[in-house]
This record gives structure tokens, C-alpha cells and sequence, in this order.
């Protein structure tokens, strides 16, 4: 029986899950081992197993696919992290079960491709003596030690290409806008994409910052009068909470003369 190692999608999806698939099975093909993946993420490893082989054969196809071919959760018995800086344990129970699974199915190393969250729930499976290999999945950008996460590439790519379309509506109606992006707690999203796409003004978590400052930045780019009493237009006041408390968003501003509207847009 060829060695056999186990893999699992965790987490929110993004661009490249599939991609990193392919190249677990195809260098495990190289040195001759299986590659059981492990379906909807960590649940999976619950009795009696939820896997499926990966080969070549399998694999064809996916590059381009989004998504993740074996699927993925956020819930369920294994969630680890509720919050920044906030994590629960995952119950012994739950791990021997999953121990059980992957002795039953002879796998001996299990690769996990995930997120802050995810590494957290490996973390706690690796000290229980379940050997572990982490792949940094998260379009956040926001994992320790990691230069750039798989996903967060396509995502800064995203929001490059709103605002270059918000920059021709901006022009258009002499409208300020103010673009929202994902990112929680970390501005990587917001600074790659914002700088980019042109933004005027870049407001991140990492760095304080009030109404007053973002108005004075506006007056000092040349529209005084739009600058002393500009408003926000936004769906929700769920929306201004958040974009006063910096939350996740980029602040695309436009040069734009007098009479400046001032809209939101919410990346989801």
C-alpha cells in the first residue's frame, strides 16, 4: 500500500484553493504516495470519514475552476477562533474522533489549507500529536510569517479593478467615493488595492484615524468648500458606524470640484 497523506479545504473560499490541490496531488504522485482529500473541510474527519482519492486523473481540469473541488465550512465542531486575538478549544472528543479517521484510513500527514482560523484548529490537532502542515488561504493576507496568502492576490486584483471603474462614475457625477473592502482587521486589502486603483486616500486599521483628518486631506487636495460640509450617503447607518470606526475599509477619494456628492460602495 502506497503512503498516504490527507488534505482538506477550511474556511471561506478564494481564488487558487483548486490550484493548490493540483499541486499536492501531482508532487505526491512524484514520490509515490495517495492523497486522500478530506470533504467540507475539517468535518470530514468526523466518523466514519468523509474522503475521496486524488489523482491525476481526478485533478484534470481544475486550474481555472474557482472554489474548491472537495468543499469547505466555517462551522461545525471545529471552529476555533470566534474573533480577533479570541480562540476556543476544540474538544478532545472531537480530535480523537478524528485521529481515529485518519488512522483507519492509513493517512499519516494531513495538509490543511486555511486561514487564521484553520491554523488555529491545526495547531490544536498538531499538539495532540497529529502531524500537520499549514498552507496560508485567506484573501486577508493577514497570517503570521507569511509573505502573501493564496487569495489574496485575485482579491487586491478585484478591488484595483472597481476603482478603476469608480474612478470614470466619480468623474462622471462629480461624486466622491468611498469603496469598503474585506479585510477585518488587517488593511492589506486596502493599501495593495487602494494604491493600485489610484485611491487618494488609504484609511486602515493599523492606523488611527478621524473624520476631521480625512477632511483636512480633502481640503488640501484642492475643493475647500466640498471639504467644510461633506456628508455621507449610505445605505445603512450600520455602514457610517463602520466607516467612521475604520473597519475593513479603503477610502477611495476622487479630486473632484465643489459640489461633491460623497456615496459608500460595499465590496462583498
Amino acid at each position: 500500500m502506497k503512503p498516504r497523506i490527507g488534505v482538506l479545504t477550511s474556511g471561506g473560499d478564494c481564488p487558487g484553493l483548486n490550484a493548490v490541490l493540483r499541486g499536492v496531488v501531482l508532487a505526491a504522485e512524484k514520490l509515490g504516495w495517495e492523497v486522500l482529500g478530506f470533504r467540507d473541510g475539517f468535518e470530514g474527519l468526523l466518523p466514519p470519514g468523509d474522503h475521496v482519492i486524488l489523482d491525476r486523473q481526478s485533478i484534470n481540469g481544475i486550474m481555472a475552476l474557482g472554489g474548491t473541488m472537495i468543499g469547505t465550512t466555517n462551522r461545525g465542531h471545529f471552529v476555533a477562533k470566534v474573533g480577533a486575538g479570541e480562540r476556543t478549544i476544540v474538544p478532545p472528543e472531537i480530535i480523537e474522533h478524528s485521529r481515529q479517521v485518519l488512522n483507519e484510513a492509513g493517512v499519516k500527514t494531513l495538509i490543511i489549507i486555511g486561514g487564521d482560523g484553520s491554523m488555529v484548529t491545526a495547531q490544536q490537532l498538531q499538539e495532540a500529536g497529529i502531524n500537520c502542515i499549514g498552507v496560508p488561504k485567506t484573501i486577508d493576507n493577514d497570517l503570521e510569517a507569511t509573505a502573501m496568502t493564496f487569495g489574496f492576490d485575485s482579491a487586491v486584483a478585484t478591488v484595483m479593478d472597481a476603482l478603476d471603474r469608480l474612478h470614470t462614475s466619480a468623474m462622471s457625477h462629480k461624486r466622491v467615493m468611498v469603496v469598503e473592502v474585506m479585510g477585518r482587521h488587517a488593511g492589506w486589502i486596502a493599501l495593495h488595492g487602494g494604491i493600485a486603483g489610484g485611491a487618494d486616500v488609504i484609511l486602515i486599521p493599523e492606523i488611527p484615524f478621524d473624520y476631521e483628518s480625512a477632511r483636512r486631506r480633502m481640503a488640501n487636495s484642492g475643493w475647500e468648500e466640498s471639504a467644510k460640509s461633506w456628508r455621507v450617503r449610505s445605505p445603512s447607518a450600520l455602514v457610517r458606524r463602520r466607516a467612521v470606526a475604520c473597519l475593513d475599509i479603503c477610502s477611495a477619494v476622487v479630486r473632484r470640484p465643489p459640489s461633491i456628492e460623497f456615496s459608500v460602495h460595499v465590496l462583498a
